[in-house]
C-alpha cells in the first residue's frame, strides 16, 4: 500500500474526471491521498473534497509562497478554522520560493513565519516548500524544530548539503517524479541514498512532474496518483533497498506523521 502525500487534487486539470483519478489510484494500491492546500480557497475546496471521500482523502491547509501577496487580512483566522476539521492533517504548503518571486520575498517570509507559528500553536505538522531560498527558509524553521510534531520538506530537489541539514533537523523528505527526470533529476538520484527509510515519503505533486520512466509514455502530460509506483521503482534503483521495504516504510511514515488512520 502507498500514500501520496502531495496531490493538487483541486487543480482544474482534474475537474473532468476527479472521481476516476481516485479510483485509478486505489487500483494502483495508492490507498491514501493527501491533498495540497495552497491558498485559503483551495484549502477550503480540498476539505469539501475530503467530505466526499473520507476514507481516502485528507488535506493540508495553508498558503503557498506564490500566494503570499494575496492573503486576506484575517487569513490566519481562516486557516485556524479550517484546521479544526478532522480531515486537515498539516499546515502548508508553506515556505519560500525565490526562484519565481510571484510574491515579494518580504511577504513570503512574513506569511511563512505566521504559518510556522500557527503550526506550533495548533501542534500540527508542517508541509514545506522551498526553492532557491534555503538559508532564509532554514532560519525561520530552526527555532521551531521542537515546537511542531513534524516537518516534511515537500518535493525535495536540493543538493546533498541541504538534504543533510534537513535530516539533521529531523525532517521527513518527500520525493516526487523529479527523481525520474533524466536531466534535472540526476543530482537527486545521486543523493537519495542518504535518506533513512524512517524519514522517506513519496508523492506525485500531480498534475505536475509526471515520472519520465512510465512505459509506454502516457498520452496526457498530467500526473496523477496511479503513477506513484514509478517513483518507487526509481527509488529502489537508487537507494539499494527492496521495493517492498520502500513501500512499507514510506507508508508507515506517512500514516504516522499525518495521522491518516484517525
Amino acid at each position: 500500500m502507498l500514500v501520496d502525500i502531495g496531490i493538487n487534487l483541486t487543480n482544474t486539470r482534474f475537474d473532468k474526471d476527479r472521481d476516476l483519478v481516485i479510483s485509478r489510484a486505489l487500483e494502483a494500491d495508492v490507498v491514501k491521498l493527501l491533498i495540497t492546500g495552497t491558498c485559503e480557497k483551495s484549502s477550503e475546496q480540498a476539505l469539501n473534497l475530503c467530505q466526499q471521500f473520507p476514507a481516502v482523502l485528507s488535506t493540508t491547509v495553508g498558503v503557498h509562497p506564490h500566494d503570499a501577496d494575496n492573503v486576506s487580512e484575517r487569513y490566519i483566522e481562516k486557516l485556524t478554522s479550517l484546521a479544526q476539521s478532522p480531515s486537515a492533517k498539516a499546515i502548508g504548503e508553506c515556505g519560500l520560493d525565490y526562484n519565481r518571486n510571484f510574491s515579494t520575498p518580504e511577504n513570503q517570509r512574513r506569511v511563512f513565519q505566521q504559518q510556522v507559528e500557527l503550526a506550533a500553536n495548533l501542534s500540527m505538522p508542517l508541509f514545506l516548500h522551498q526553492r532557491d531560498a534555503f538559508d532564509d527558509w532554514l532560519d525561520i524553521l530552526t527555532p521551531y524544530v521542537d515546537k511542531v510534531p513534524a516537518m516534511v520538506t515537500h518535493c525535495f530537489t536540493g543538493n546533498k548539503s541541504q538534504l543533510l541539514q534537513c535530516l539533521d533537523m529531523g525532517m521527513y523528505v518527500g520525493i516526487t517524479g523529479w527523481l525520474c527526470d533524466k536531466k534535472r533529476g540526476q543530482e537527486l538520484r545521486d543523493i537519495v541514498k542518504y535518506i533513512p527509510l524512517d524519514r522517506l515519503m513519496v508523492e506525485t505533486d500531480g498534475p505536475y512532474l509526471t515520472p519520465q520512466n512510465i512505459k509506454p509514455k502516457p498520452k496526457s502530460s498530467r500526473n496523477e496518483p496511479m503513477y506513484l509506483p514509478y517513483i518507487i521503482e526509481m527509488l529502489t534503483e537508487c537507494m539499494g533497498y527492496s521495493k517492498q521495504e520502500i513501500i512499507d516504510c514510506s507508508y508507515q511514515n506517512s500514516i504516522k506523521v499525518f495521522t491518516l488512520n484517525d
